[in-house]
């Protein structure tokens, strides 16, 4: 029988994780790991690889192959507010298999590691480690057959959604500032998580977004205004280091956050980043809607963002 201590909740982050006073942590959101495959109804094929012994991925081959044309890469960051999430759950293994299938490209979906057993800013050293792994193949001479023979390096993009989007846009703000000699092609944001330190809209779900983040970068002394959730801070880097030519967000009409996605792409517009951009909404459907429900607005979204990705 479990102790009193066992049982005891020190933190409740539904419906990402609990946390027990014995330090136990449960994650009830993609959990449900599936392995690489051959998928039968796409013929996309996965495998998984070790960036390095803390860092897994899993990489994505489509069926249509040209060993003469290269193909765009897309480097994808998945949700779950930097405390639960994974490359290989179900939801997220489903979903870049279709965006693979539908835009024929190839893609690397990279498993960080989550708070509260790695805080922030551990997230973003693993993406930015996945994207210069990623990089050490563009002279077709890195570790990775599928990058090697297969990858355009002049057309990569990283995606994510939620949280995956706000490690996309720190991301593509670094590779500006450090990477003289590569460039993003662009970025494509789903349900993008900007916050303030001002919560918006529904207070049940503020609240629950607010202390997540708190909880997940307790190192932060600005909390919701830190730069890294919040690109209108006070302070935060200019937009117009954004490190790519191009720039899609997407937002839901139902999602709480939908303000900052449109904020995001009109204060792009107005910080002298010389980049195309575009911005698509999804009517009638919330936050992350195309990971839970596989409905005609969850392929349009696929669709919306294969079209970016081959202009």
């Amino acid at each position: 029988m479990a102790s009193s201590i066992e049982q005891e909740v020190d933190h409740e982050f539904q419906p990402f994780l609990t946390v027990y006073k014995d330090g136990k942590v449960v994650r009830h959101l993609f959990t449900d790991e599936v392995p690489a495959s051959v998928d039968t109804q796409t013929g996309v094929a996965s495998k998984d690889v070790l960036i390095n012994p803390s860092l897994p991925a899993r990489l994505y081959l489509p069926k249509a192959l040209n060993h003469q044309n290269k193909l765009p890469l897309v480097i994808y960051f998945h949700g779950g507010c930097f405390v639960s999430g994974s490359a290989f759950s179900a939801s997220y293994h489903q979903f870049v298999n279709s965006l693979v299938a539908e835009a024929n490209v190839v893609a690397v979906s990279v498993d960080y590691r989550l708070a509260p057993e790695d805080p922030v800013p551990i997230a973003f050293d693993d993406s930015w480690e996945a994207i210069q792994w990623v990089i050490s193949h563009s002279k077709g001479e890195g570790t990775e057959s599928w990058l090697n023979d297969h990858v355009d390096f002049n057309r990569v993009f990283l995606s994510g959604d939620s949280v995956g989007s706000t490690i996309a846009h720190n991301m593509a703000m670094k590779t500006g500032q450090l990477c003289d000699d590569f460039k993003l092609l662009g970025i494509a944001l789903i349900h993008p998580f900007f916050w303030v330190k001002k919560g918006l809209g529904c207070p049940e779900k503020n609240v629950i977004s607010e202390k997540t983040w708190l909880y997940a970068c307790p190192s932060s002394t600005l909390g919701n205004d830190d730069p890294r959730i919040n690109p209108f801070a006070v302070g935060a880097p200019s937009l117009s280091g954004l490190g790519c030519d191009r720039v899609l967000v997407c937002i839901t009409e139902d999602d709480v956050l939908k303000d900052r996605g449109l904020l995001y792409y009109e204060a792009l517009g107005k910080s002298g980043w010389g980049g195309q951009r575009e911005i698509k909404e999804t009517r009638g459907k919330d936050h992350v809607f195309h990971l839970f429900d596989p409905c005609e607005e969850s392929l349009e979204l696929t669709k919306w963002i294969a079209s970016f990705l081959n202009q």
